[in-house]
């Protein structure tokens, strides 16, 4: 009589015959970096998580490559907001800042930058907006010469989050005109309009002040598109693919991964974490158990690359195991 049983009866045998593991070398651990001198301060909606300033960023990174993390994706808070988010491509802009130090200090150490306009403009919105619409095509070249100063200032990776159509092409055109070519692109391809980023828009400062990002963002309903984002996102140039959020769209991680042969990220968005956060520190659940269940089901979908705020603590916890 066969017996499943069998190979489930410990914990030894249960590791032996697992089909899907989690390693600390497919994690990437965002980070936000601000302005001023000695910050280091947690965001309320998103315990475990900080603002930290230039100065005070390297001392983190460094606990993060210490745990054997291998890259990390920048977000930045601008000193002041404009209508084109002019320092969103500024050379002395805060996220250029903090890829020059992270280079200076950690050279080994992979950065990610998230490129997109809506940490920086004024009206919050992901690109240059005309008479309440954003301006898609007017938007590119912003978004080009953002994705070109992170380049300049040593990113490894630029990572495009606007939805813009067509702006995987303007960055690889301008990065290859510039002599970045080995400057790789993930492109978040298949980024939906989604109510999981509410704490991230407290972190980032980046709620639109009208209307919403129903307009560029994708249909939650939608999954055939989500190929077709994809397809055109690998035509223009992408080196990877991204699927956002994580938890809700693990079918959209399955056929993409599918259908594909580039590396696909999935994004552990931050109200993914702060409900499981929530959820642990009223006793309701076993934080660890479920951070690890879930992070295991984004790579049984077939995610290569996870982005959590869980990172550290899950490369913790795979140590101790």
């Amino acid at each position: 009589m066969t017996r499943g049983r069998r190979l489930r009866k410990t914990e030894s045998i249960r590791r032996m015959v697992r089909e899907t593991r989690i390693s600390p070398d497919q994690l990437i651990y965002p980070m936000f970096v601000t302005h001023g001198l000695d910050v280091k301060i947690e965001i309320p909606s998103m315990p475990g998580v900080y603002h930290f300033s230039v100065d005070t960023l390297c001392e983190e990174a460094r606990d993060v490559a210490g745990l054997g993390i291998p890259a990390v994706l920048l977000f930045g808070l601008p000193a002041r907001k404009d209508g084109v988010g002019s320092e969103a491509y500024a050379p002395d802009g805060i996220v250029q800042r903090a890829v020059r130090e992270l280079k200076d200090c950690l050279p080994d150490l992979v950065i990610i930058t998230d490129v997109c306009m809506c940490e920086y403009t004024s009206h919050g919105h992901c690109g240059i907006v005309h008479e309440g619409s954003v301006a898609n095509d007017e938007t590119l070249e912003y978004i080009a010469r953002t994705a070109l100063s992170h380049a300049e200032a040593g990113a490894d990776i630029v990572a495009p989050s606007d939805m813009m159509d067509g702006r995987v092409l303007a960055i690889r055109e301008a990065l290859d005109e510039n002599g970045y070519t080995e400057t790789a692109i993930m492109a978040y391809s298949a980024k939906y309009a989604s109510a999981f980023y509410g704490p991230f828009r407290d972190a980032a400062d980046s709620t639109p002040q009208f209307g919403d990002r129903r307009s560029y963002q994708m249909d939650p309903a939608n999954r055939v598109e989500a190929i077709k984002e994809t397809s055109l996102d690998i035509e223009e140039g992408a080196d990877m693919v991204m699927v956002k959020p994580a938890l809700a769209y693990l079918d959209i991680i399955s056929d993409v991964k599918t259908e594909f042969v580039v590396p696909v990220a999935a994004y552990n968005v931050s109200g993914e974490y702060s409900m499981l956060k929530a959820a642990a520190k009223n006793g309701w659940i076993d934080e660890q158990r479920a951070v690890m269940e879930i992070l295991t089901s984004i790579r049984r979908a077939g995610a290569d690359l996870i982005l959590t705020y869980h990172a550290k603590d899950v490369a913790k916890w795979l140590q101790a195991w």
